[in-house]
């Protein structure tokens, strides 16, 4: 593909635009804000984002939304997840064709608990749509570490044409069908991750946070296979891969907060302060609802739910966990025995 638009640029945003530019003839990075649009195409540097990164000659800035969307092969959605619906409304008035759209969002809209590919299915029915999802952060791909990530789509070639569009000698991507599992740990991940920031404000151990992350991903594939995912997807990149490293990374936004609340300090204040958007905290909500409804129980979930919007205390919430009533591990596997028995 030829011409590629990247709309948002925060971190991610930034950092796929480079990533974009190695196969593309030219990307066009949308910005929202004037004024950072403008920093960036003099210093070709995100310093508000995405510090120490130079972006390659042939990404072009703009922050006209119909100039960068118009004529292009592809529309690559790197903006929060709440602004998802939003953005693709806006597109839908001046988009002619059916472009391919990569959405990269990870989170769940909070008022009907869809996923981003279900807003996308609604917003721009014309496009083909696929999702990226994976352990990537931004600050990592931009330097060129190497990284692997997941593109999942219903339609094979769809998944292909997005997996050719993304795939360099340091950012490899892999194909999967399951689109419900692979959007499904990308956002849900950041809920434990902040339970996993509790814990080590509270200034617990390593295997307090290897329990989180485990347990933790059980709450996942648990709610996941009831929405219709696939079990393996849930030990794949963009399940247990996206998982660990949300949970223990340095640049982790959400288990920073998580940190933070843990030590004792006020979510309101924590949000006003901070200037990227740590999706777990919206998509705590979505997750309890998801759980309601579908019958799923995700004491982790609750708990984080509790704190973030009840103001319980997270001493309080580890005890709860703790305190639970006796369970076999891995419940399935007893309840099969014991009809076997």
């Amino acid at each position: 593909m030829k011409n590629v638009a990247v709309i948002g640029a925060g971190s991610w945003g930034t950092a796929l635009s480079v990533v974009l530019a190695e196969n593309c003839e030219k990307v066009t990075l949308w910005v929202r804000r004037e004024e950072l649009c403008r920093s960036i195409t003099e210093f070709r540097e995100n310093k508000d984002y995405l510090p120490g990164v130079y972006l390659p000659e042939n990404v072009l800035l703009t922050s006209d939304l119909a100039y960068a969307v118009k004529g292009g092969d592809a529309l690559v959605l790197a903006v929060p997840s709440h602004t998802v619906r939003k953005v693709a409304r806006e597109i839908a008035r001046c988009l002619s064709g059916n472009p391919l759209v990569i959405n990269c969002a990870k989170g769940l809209e909070e008022e009907t608990l869809c996923r981003m590919s279900e807003i996308l299915a609604e917003e721009l029915p014309q496009c083909r749509t696929a999702v990226l999802s994976g352990p990537n952060h931004a600050e990592e791909v931009s330097r060129r570490v190497p990284s692997a990530t997941v593109v999942a789509a219903k339609d094979k070639r769809v998944a292909e044409a997005a997996q050719d569009l993304f795939m360099t000698q340091y950012f490899r991507v892999y194909t999967n069908p399951d689109i419900i599992g692979v959007e499904l740990g990308g956002a849900l991940k950041n809920v434990i991750a902040l339970a996993a920031g509790v814990s080590d404000g509270l200034g617990y151990g390593d295997n307090t946070k290897s329990a989180i992350i485990t347990r933790g991903l059980t709450e996942i594939a648990r709610l996941g296979i009831k929405m219709g995912a696939e079990p393996l997807t849930f030990a794949g990149l963009s399940g247990v891969g996206d998982l660990i490293v949300t949970c223990t990374s340095k640049h982790s936004r959400n288990r920073r907060l998580g940190f933070e609340l843990g030590q004792g300090k006020a979510l309101p204040a924590l949000l006003k302060g901070m200037q990227m958007v740590a999706e777990g905290v919206r998509t705590t909500t979505a997750a309890r609802q998801l759980s309601r409804r579908f019958d799923v129980d995700m004491p982790i979930t609750e708990q984080v739910y509790q704190i973030l919007v009840n103001g319980k205390d997270p001493r309080t919430a580890v005890y709860y966990l703790l305190k639970r009533e006796k369970k076999h591990e891995i419940e399935e596997i007893a309840r099969n025995k014991c009809k076997e028995g």
